[in-house]
């Protein structure tokens, strides 16, 4: 069957620790990996996937199942794992189950975070790199296609990717609640660890105007800055800093506050009451609860962040229910259109058989009747072509028509025997019905 031959094998966030992940990153160019996939015997098609959170191989195989032990040895060449470990680490879905699988993919719904956006432009290049090494065909070019197209129509559809389910992300959407356009806002990120730098990459990507890093240590500052093209600062520039900033997100690991009410209440004459959005994400707190007191102050910490994202983490599995039903619809489709690529074969097979027949028995019949005009052979070669087209419309109508308890494989092989269509290479192996 045609559909079986479609393999996804990978190490996703879900199977594998970040440890084992890391062993398996393939990094730079992908023409590497995808010449090499191409050399397993009997892979046909296959395109490379590789992200922080996932490593996937999509191949078309004519044996899947010796193609799929070659594909995983290729992944896990290099991580000093066993064959057990291997298959613990890894996943297989093959058929309708690795087109499902992709689908769910692309619309996000199988990321570490469902809805996020970055998976489909990350398969959509991987697709150009197949694209560009010709490891692509007819299968795999309509598949992945068609996973671009089911994204798109689940990101119409539902609202999957519209609510804040990050930290950082929240808190940016409340910032642009609160500005509107973060365009020509200026941020002051206190502390220079990771959930600093989320929130930077999330308020670059909103284009904030301007990226200040004030840290104790000014290196460390500086290191985050240059990725952002900002100023780096001393902690003890804090306050002056401050009057200039519209927003601030602070994550350092001081145990006790660094901002107080006194401190900031100042700040605000200075800045003639402009709004000053602040964003507590520090463990124990940094900023002063009572600084919320202030007017045109807006204070939230990380209890009020993860609210946002709890409400949001609950609106987007609703959005995820509804996705899941437009993907096992479009799964439905492609599933269709396979079908009819395996009839295609037969189909052609049944036409040549009968054309063979109807121009055998024309030519004997137009021999023994060598007195006819030029106008009568014709004829009598339309009416030849006339019987073989009618008597083959009921055979193609129950081949390319299906109800929902039609075994497509067994009505194929009842046709193909009807027709004798193996019976001339009974000795040799079976055609395939797949192309």
């Amino acid at each position: 069957m045609l559909a079986e031959s479609i393999v996804i094998i990978g190490v996703n966030h879900k199977t594998a620790p970040v440890e084992v992940r890391e062993k398996l990153a393939f990094s730079g160019d992908c023409s590497g990996p995808l010449l090499t996939l191409m050399d397993i015997d009997g892979c046909r098609e296959c395109c490379f996937l590789s992200t922080c959170n996932r490593v996937e191989v999509i191949f078309v195989a004519s044996d899947p199942a010796a193609a799929a032990v070659a594909v995983r040895s290729f992944l896990f060449a290099k991580s000093g794992l066993g064959d057990v470990e291997a298959q613990q680490y890894s996943y297989l879905y093959q058929g309708t189950d690795a087109v499902t699988h992709l689908y769910n993919v692309a619309a996000s719904l199988d990321s570490m975070v469902v809805g996020e956006p970055q998976i489909l432009g990350q398969l959509k290049q991987a697709y150009r790199d197949a694209v560009e090494q010709k490891t692509t065909g007819v299968i795999l070019n309509r598949l992945l296609h068609k996973s671009f197209s089911v994204a798109k129509r689940v990101r119409t559809e539902t609202n999957i990717g519209g609510s804040a389910v990050s930290i950082s992300y929240a808190a940016v959407q409340l910032a642009k609640k609160i500005f509107g356009s973060l365009q020509d806002k200026t941020v002051l990120l206190v502390g220079a660890g990771e959930m600093a730098e989320l929130a930077a990459e999330h308020l670059v990507r909103q284009g904030i105007g301007r990226v200040i890093v004030a840290n104790r240590t000014v290196e460390r500052a500086a290191k985050l800055a240059r990725k952002f093209n900002g100023t780096a600062v001393g902690l003890a520039e804090l306050a002056s800093q401050l009057a200039e900033a519209d927003i601030l997100v602070s994550s350092t690991g001081a145990t006790d506050l660094i901002l107080r009410k006194d401190e900031v209440k100042p700040l605000m004459r200075q800045r003639k009451n402009r709004p000053l959005f602040l964003i507590d994400i520090a463990v124990p707190r940094d900023l002063d609860p009572e600084i919320n007191d202030l007017d045109n102050v807006y204070l939230y910490d990380i209890d009020d962040l993860k609210n946002v994202v709890d409400v949001n983490k609950a609106e987007r599995e609703k959005e995820a229910l509804r996705a899941e039903g437009i993907v096992a619809e479009e799964v439905v489709k492609f599933d269709l259109w396979l079908e009819g690529m395996e009839l295609a074969p037969t189909i052609t097979a049944i036409r040549q058989k009968a054309n063979t027949i109807r121009e055998v028995e024309v030519a004997k019949t137009l021999g023994m009747m060598k007195s006819l005009t030029e106008n009568e052979r014709r004829s009598v070669e339309m009416l030849a072509n006339a019987i073989v087209n009618k008597l083959l419309h009921e055979p193609m109508v129950f081949l390319k028509n299906s109800t929902p308890h039609d075994n497509p494989q067994l009505k194929l092989a009842f046709v193909r025997q009807m027709f004798g269509l193996d019976k001339e290479s009974s000795e040799q192996q079976p055609p395939r019905e797949n192309v």
